[in-house]
């Protein structure tokens, strides 16, 4: 079973589409850091909330060297801590959306894909039909993506 550790955003992501489940099917446990946990709390009050400490299959961490995630500085506080996390587990994948983020973790030498490698992957396994309409309900749900993203992942889909 792949080690892989997750951001805030793709989570999110995928539970405003009601996709959150498709981590699971893809790669059994999800790793995420205090930090991240946090940040899904904060969202309490809305409507797409869901309680992680209830999902078996979400394990929360904490990071081990703090010292490290001053390297970090420009990143928020939960993307920091899912780099020094996957860093020191070892992760096989890390699940990040955010541009610097994402330079940072292929500088570090960690795999990395975002919320539409997710949804690609699980097209590929026939877990979802269509990545367009989960394109279409992520921006009906106000989560940005660029034309330019999203005109490379509908082919990489063969949509």
């Amino acid at each position: 079973m792949p080690k892989v550790v997750s951001n805030t955003t793709p989570i999110l992501s995928l539970l405003k589409i009601s996709k959150l489940h498709l981590l699971h099917d893809l790669y059994e446990i999800i790793t995420i850091p205090e930090a991240v946990f946090l940040e899904i709390e904060a969202g309490k009050h809305l409507k797409s909330y869901i309680n992680l400490v209830e999902l078996k299959w979400i394990e929360i961490k904490k990071i081990n060297n703090l010292q490290s995630l001053d390297f970090f500085f420009d990143l928020d506080y939960g993307e920091a801590e899912v780099l020094v996390l996957a860093k020191e587990l070892e992760a096989d994948l890390v699940i990040l959306d955010e541009n610097l983020g994402r330079r940072y973790a292929q500088q570090l030498g960690l795999n990395v894909t975002g919320t539409l490698g997710v949804l690609l992957k699980a097209k590929q396994r026939n877990l979802i039909k269509s990545v367009r309409e989960c394109l279409l309900e992520l921006i009906e749900n106000n989560v940005w993506i660029s034309p330019a993203i999203c005109d490379k992942v509908l082919q990489l889909a063969n949509e």
